[in-house]
């Protein structure tokens, strides 16, 4: 929900230097009656008086994790940047202290999320920390107020300059790590059941991806209003914990046909379905809506295969895009949504009002993220490949804490092994290229033979028929 201009502010300001320079205190007059020489002599040897102090805003450094170019988890990478950004009007500095991995953050870094800038680009929506500076204009917030923070991006760093109208203040009792896991989540469920959905009570609801952070904010959702059947679908190492957390008939998506579980339980079909995939499982949640039904689709995690961009899958999904004549909505009694938060971004009262609720929910001990793992900034590509490969539970959080050294070393000696690992498997990959030729070559020689035999072999016979004619 960033505007425009933050952003790009915030890309742009920290390498900018403070022109002006601070006023140098006024030189002492020696006394008259010392020697010039000697006077030269004591400014020599106290050469630290005549040193001009460098501007904070140059040596000020901050890390900062920066999408380098779209594919694979290497493509983001831990920067150090230099200069301290500038604030405008209405903009608050705050000093990060944990940041939130989402599923659109993977997409942006293949270049399938259309609301990141172009790289070089530091990517994150939502992060938690305290406020270090504030911009003239601000009014609601002050240095040392807790905050969590909803931006477009641009979160994943250590020092992050945001509108302040995009923070919201930290409940008591709640940790950084919760802070940062709960905006994109819980402001996404809560807009598509309750503004979208309707959600009333008695309603049954699919929820896909349940063991992820929006699976889980939707569960604990659905959970406030009374006697809501949840559908959730997750692999089935994962069913035991979203039953836990409210899931009423969890399904392993990986074994089973989802409609057909469904269909066994409800035969009429669904109320609410929340649909993140996108492609011919649009098409199914349409089918398996009951009349008055809500389908509400948030996104095209199908098209996410693997580390880099997959344009069969993407081909695949966009092939099989959902859509429908208005006349079939009319007749069928059912209505189709869409929804993106990265799109609501200029709609800050909307989004503070969704905030609003989540946190008198939060504070009423009635909904709290769960988190699955914090990984330092050093370890974003494991990060993301524990979420990508859909090993979470939860919700999968950066902290800017410094990694220890001991620490450092192990993440050290395990890239040493990939790396081995990676020689090792090019090594095995070109003796199996070598081994093909040499095969290749003897099947070559073989057919060339071949004819050769023959030729022998009718030589002979002609030879033995010679000798049986004499």
């Amino acid at each position: 929900m960033s505007g425009e201009d933050a952003p790009a502010q915030q890309q742009n300001a920290v390498d900018q230097k403070q022109e002006t320079k601070p006023a140098e205190e006024p030189k002492a007059e020696p006394p008259k009656t010392e020697s010039e020489p000697a006077a030269a002599a004591e400014a020599a040897a106290t050469p630290a008086a005549t040193t001009e102090k460098v501007p904070e805003e140059e040596t000020f450094t901050y890390r900062a994790l920066v999408l380098t170019g779209y594919g694979g988890y290497d493509k983001v990478k831990l920067q150090v940047k230099k200069g301290k950004p500038a604030l405008k009007a209405g903009e608050v500095l705050v000093r990060v202290k944990a940041c939130g991995l989402n599923f659109a953050d993977l997409m942006a870094r293949q270049g399938l999320y259309d609301r990141l800038p172009s790289p070089p680009v530091t990517p994150g929506m939502e992060c938690s920390g305290v406020v270090e500076a504030v911009g003239e204009e601000v009014t609601d917030r002050k240095v040392g107020d807790k905050v969590m923070v909803l931006n477009r991006f641009g979160l994943w760093q250590e020092v992050a300059v945001v509108p302040a109208s995009h923070t919201f203040l930290i409940p008591e009792g709640m940790s950084f790590e919760e802070a940062a896991a709960l905006p994109v989540n819980y402001i996404t469920a809560h807009m598509m059941l309750f503004d979208f959905g309707n959600l009333r009570p008695n309603q049954s609801v699919l929820v896909h991806a349940a063991a992820g952070g929006v699976g889980i904010a939707a569960t604990q959702l659905c959970k406030t209003v009374k006697d809501v059947t949840v559908f959730g679908t997750a692999s089935a190492s994962k069913h035991e914990t979203i039953s836990q957390g409210g899931v009423t008939h969890a399904i392993d998506y990986r074994t089973k046909d989802y409609v057909e579980e469904v269909r066994k339980i409800s035969p009429k079909g669904l109320d609410i379905i929340l649909d993140p995939l996108g492609g011919s499982d649009t098409h199914k949640a349409y089918n398996l809506l009951k009349p008055m039904g809500k389908l509400i689709t948030y996104g095209a995690a199908n098209m996410l295969a693997g580390q880099k961009k997959n344009l069969i899958a993407v081909a695949k999904n966009w092939y099989h895009q959902f859509s429908i004549h208005t006349l079939s909505l009319i007749q069928g009694n059912k209505s189709v949504c869409g929804f993106h938060l990265g799109y609501l971004d200029g709609e800050t009262e909307l989004i503070s009002q969704a905030m609003s609720t989540v946190l008198d929910l939060y504070k009423q001990g009635k909904i709290k993220p769960r988190i699955d793992s914090t990984w330092h900034l050093e370890q974003v590509g494991e990060a993301m490949r524990k979420m990508q490969e859909r090993n979470n539970i939860g919700k999968v959080i950066l902290t800017t804490e410094p990694m220890p050294e001991e620490e450092k070393k192990e993440e050290a000696k395990k890239e040493d092994k990939k790396e081995d690992k990676k020689k090792d498997d090019k090594k095995k990959e070109d003796k199996k290229k070598d081994d093909k030729k040499k095969d290749d070559g003897k099947k070559e020689e073989k057919k060339e033979e071949e004819p050769k035999k023959e030729e022998k072999k009718e030589e002979e016979k002609k030879e033995e028929a010679k000798k049986e004619e004499k």
